[in-house]
């Protein structure tokens, strides 16, 4: 069940994903999750359009060096020109993989006819993958179940990407009106891995690795996405793959900050780890008392003293 996955010409070390997360899949979270195990992992959700402008933010979020040796980049975008435009261009000359964005569900990215809204339009929807396609990358689409309950679609969707070129698709089995809560329709998931015959990767609603490995059985999918639990138990990871690690989870944060910061001005890497923190405070006995003082912290030497705090008396709280 856990294994390799080739995709287009690349053989991934495992079939567990890392699914882009705005905010927090930045260059250090992707090499925490590479080194526990993760097969691939994904930047921040990034608008082609920015790109295609070099606004700065968008820009940022490319960040990258040669210790990350798979690189893949989600793109945002519903014009097939400005998608050519980035996808061949000189900013994304050093990724291997091409992530589409078809299922973002926030309604600025719905209304402007991006992300989730794509899977109303599978002619522009194509014509996004084709254009991505003539960068020579591999090209993976992320999409939902549907928009709709009464608009469930995912083998339809798994069959035109493919036509279109797709190496890989990754379904998150809610519809686009449950947002991110609610049970996922793993059904969907199951009809799409018997239509296609590329790789398909089943996310949404996995919060442990008994879950994953549920999820995969149920559906015949070909690997799992983990999302806002990789953030609360990275080590998720290493319990699904084997990977040797015994750091803790202070370790961690102290490691990320630490590359955060030789990267990143103090401002961003006072906000990620802050965030990240919050994150692993979730299921930890004991931890709220810190929680204002975390988001107080004023500089990365206040913020390390109040983790500490946090994180040396419940490393011994195991996670589920």
């Amino acid at each position: 069940m856990i294994r390799k996955l080739r995709v287009g010409n690349l053989l991934l070390p495992s079939n567990i994903l890392m699914a882009p997360l705005a905010g927090y899949t930045c260059y250090p979270f992707r090499m925490l999750a590479y080194e526990l195990g993760a097969g691939l992992c994904f930047t921040e959700m990034t608008s082609a359009n920015g790109l295609k402008y070099q606004d700065r933010a968008n820009c940022r979020l490319l960040l990258t060096t040669e210790k990350e040796k798979i690189k893949a980049v989600q793109l945002l975008g519903g014009d097939p020109a400005v998608m050519e435009h980035t996808a061949c261009g000189e900013l994304l000359k050093d990724y291997h993989i091409i992530d589409i964005n078809m299922g973002c569900p926030v309604p600025n990215v719905f209304k402007s006819g991006e992300g989730s809204a794509l899977m109303l339009d599978l002619p522009r929807a194509a014509a996004l993958i084709r254009s991505c396609k003539k960068s020579g990358k591999i090209v993976t689409v992320k999409c939902r179940a549907g928009v709709w309950p009464d608009h469930r679609i995912a083998a339809e969707f798994a069959r035109m990407c493919e036509a279109a070129g797709a190496d890989l698709i990754t379904i998150h089995g809610r519809t686009r009106s449950m947002m991110y809560d609610g049970r996922p329709w793993y059904d969907e998931i199951e009809q799409a891995k018997a239509a296609v015959s590329i790789p398909v990767i089943a996310n949404g609603g996995i919060f442990s690795s008994g879950q994953a490995r549920k999820v995969m059985e149920d559906t015949g999918a070909d690997g799992v996405m983990i999302a806002r639990y990789g953030l609360e138990n990275p080590f998720i990871f290493r319990d699904l793959t084997g990977t040797p690690c015994e750091k803790t989870f202070l370790q961690i944060l102290l490691e990320q900050m630490s590359l955060a910061s030789r990267y990143y001005d103090e401002t961003y890497t006072l906000k990620y780890i802050r965030s990240l923190a919050s994150y692993g405070m979730k299921k930890r006995p004991g931890t709220k008392q810190y929680k204002q003082s975390l988001y107080q912290s004023g500089s990365l030497e206040e913020l390390e003293e109040v983790i500490r705090k946090i994180f040396s008396n419940s490393e011994s709280i195991p996670f589920t």
